[in-house]
């Protein structure tokens, strides 16, 4: 099993970022996807998670209205979209895998990627 975060970088506030997570070793569709957060000394948090479908998503209230995921199966990828950045934001960026639809909890993935860095300057 496999997944690989891209996409991360350094970003002024305001401004918009695309993460993808490549998946591969087991059926992505039929996986839930989610993506997490960990900025320095702060517990890893949930931001986003979608279903193997696609057809349904819920996300963190400190993202909501900002932030939007996506998954394409025939791809094996997802994506988080992240508009209107901010300080706040920054973090190492984490997707995860699990069968299960929607959790939220880091504790109850199956599967991680290694994260990409995502910098928001003010």
């Amino acid at each position: 099993v496999q997944l690989v975060e891209s996409g991360g970088g350094l970003v002024q506030a305001g401004g918009s970022l695309r993460l993808s997570c490549a998946a591969s070793g087991f059926t992505f569709s039929s996986y839930a996807m989610g993506w997490f957060r960990q900025a320095p000394g702060k517990e890893r948090e949930f931001v986003a998670v979608i279903s193997y479908t696609g057809g349904g998503t819920r996300f963190a209230d400190t993202v909501k209205g900002r932030f939007t995921i996506s998954r394409v199966n025939t791809k094996n990828t997802v994506y988080l979209q992240m508009n209107s950045l901010k300080p706040e934001d920054t973090a190492v960026y984490y997707c995860a895998a699990d069968t299960r639809f929607p959790l939220v909890r880091a504790t109850e993935y199956d599967y991680w990627g290694q994260g990409t860095q995502v910098t928001v300057s003010s």
